[in-house]
């Protein structure tokens, strides 16, 4: 492919070529012409003469040899060096002894420059991947929020303070432990993800029981059918609700092929974990909520401006976006 600041295209080398070729033209006439160097147009003179109209197409600027290529051997070294320890160029450098920069080059061609782009448990690169329609594959999974007092939590109110919320709350409540310490209960947070659009489908419950994540699975799965979507995969950790007989048996009468992340490997089902940092940063601790209730009730607004108003890093719009074409009756 010609670059940006080529002078001459493929065509118009072979223009330039066959005036000095066939018609005869010095090749100082035509370098005139099309301004460039004498030297430039003997040069595709000779190549039209050698390789005929092939001679025209652009070549590759790497040198036949490389002596001082990076041997393969010392390549290894370093990209061991890099997967196994987390060294960085300059260590590594200093083991083998080369210079940082030529560490840093193999690193970068490698496509391991950076930390991040090396799993943390299998030092392997990190494979992203998004399937190509919607419905192709959902997440699931639950996540935990402490329940705020009423009055407001520590977080907004200080430790002190929330912590007299708290012990009033969980005393009206009648919620106190065996050691009269106030317990004011958790929120369970039931999560689904569409993985190629990452429209999100939440619903907050008492407990992450199996029979809990089957209607919540149920109903995501009607709600995804209204918005022309259908459900084809989903994707789960090794909770206990997920590997239940009941669960297997709900995704079969679904239709929905069950498929579960490796143990111990929460970036097999990276984007709904990701959602979740998402979630506690753009809701459950985003402001000042005066009651458990108040941030419960302001969960369905913030589902609605992440789907449909919030721009998304990976989709570079809003999630909903990409179900546009899904929509009932948008090809009639």
């Amino acid at each position: 492919m010609v670059h940006a600041n080529a002078v001459l295209t493929p065509r118009t080398r072979l223009r330039l070529a066959r005036l000095i070729v066939d018609d005869g033209w010095p090749p100082s006439v035509a370098a005139k012409l099309f301004m460039v160097s004498t030297v430039t147009a003997r040069k595709w003179a000779a190549r039209l003469r050698s390789e005929g109209s092939a001679g025209m197409a652009d070549r590759s600027s790497r040198p036949r040899s490389m002596p001082m290529k990076t041997p393969l051997l010392v390549v290894k070294q370093i990209v061991k060096a890099r997967w196994r320890r987390r060294l960085g160029p300059v260590q590594i450098a200093g083991e083998l002894g080369l210079a940082p920069s030529t560490v840093h080059a193999v690193l970068v061609r490698c496509g391991i420059s950076r930390l991040s782009q090396i799993d943390r448990v299998t030092g392997e690169p990190i494979r992203r991947y998004e399937h190509d329609h919607p419905g192709a594959l959902i997440h699931v999974d639950v996540t935990k929020f402490g329940r705020i007092p009423d009055g407001g939590g520590h977080r907004f109110v200080g430790r002190q303070q929330g912590f007299r919320h708290r012990a009033a709350t969980s005393d009206r409540e009648g919620t106190r432990n065996a050691r009269h310490q106030p317990r004011l209960g958790i929120g369970y947070l039931h999560t689904v993800i569409d993985d190629h659009s990452r429209v999100a489908y939440v619903e907050m419950h008492a407990d992450e029981r199996k029979e809990t994540a089957i209607g919540v699975l149920r109903r995501a799965v009607a709600w995804f059918a209204d918005h022309g979507v259908t459900a084809e995969r989903v994707l789960s950790d090794n909770g206990s609700a997920y590997k239940s007989h009941a669960w297997r048996d709900a995704c079969a009468e679904l239709g929905i092929t069950h498929k579960r992340t490796r143990p111990y490997r929460p970036q097999t089902n990276g984007k709904i974990e990701r959602f979740h940092r998402t979630l506690a940063d753009g809701w459950a601790y985003a402001r000042f909520y005066a009651s458990e209730t108040e941030r419960r009730d302001a969960l369905p607004g913030w589902i609605h401006f992440y789907n449909h108003h919030r721009r998304h890093s990976a989709v570079g719009a809003a999630p909903i976006s990409r179900l546009a074409n899904n929509l009932p009756g948008h090809h009639i």
